[in-house]
């Protein structure tokens, strides 16, 4: 995916804000929640960060292309860092924003997530 993709498929998703911080991430937010950072590649592809389940950072971490988040995971946190897309192609890795999408938006308080009609069933 390229950072152009990246950026206008973040965009799309219900009170996304973007900002480029920490050495030039691009770093999506929900309500000041962080969901998504694109940028720190060591190769030819975007590293693209997200938040994830348990079982989706199990399953995840030992794939190739695909590895717990530097810094973030090593703190304990659920975040899976793709490097290429050898294991996960980019209609999964929207399908995974999607999803930290929302697991961010579930840590917002309950008044923010109804103000923002984010989570009401």
């Amino acid at each position: 995916m390229k950072l152009e993709a990246y950026n206008a498929f973040c965009a799309k998703l219900p009170h996304a804000t973007h900002v480029v911080q920490w050495g030039g991430a691009h770093v999506w937010k929900v309500g000041g929640k962080v969901f998504a950072i694109a940028g720190w590649s060591d190769g030819k592809a975007l590293a693209v960060t997200f938040k994830c389940s348990q079982m989706s950072f199990n399953l995840l971490k030992e794939q190739e292309g695909l590895r717990p988040a530097p810094y973030l995971a090593s703190r304990g946190m659920l975040w899976i860092q793709r490097t290429s897309s050898e294991s996960m192609n980019d209609a999964a890795l929207k399908d995974y924003l999607r999803e930290s999408h929302r697991l961010a938006s579930l840590n917002l308080p309950k008044k923010t997530q109804r103000a923002l009609g984010l989570n009401s069933a």
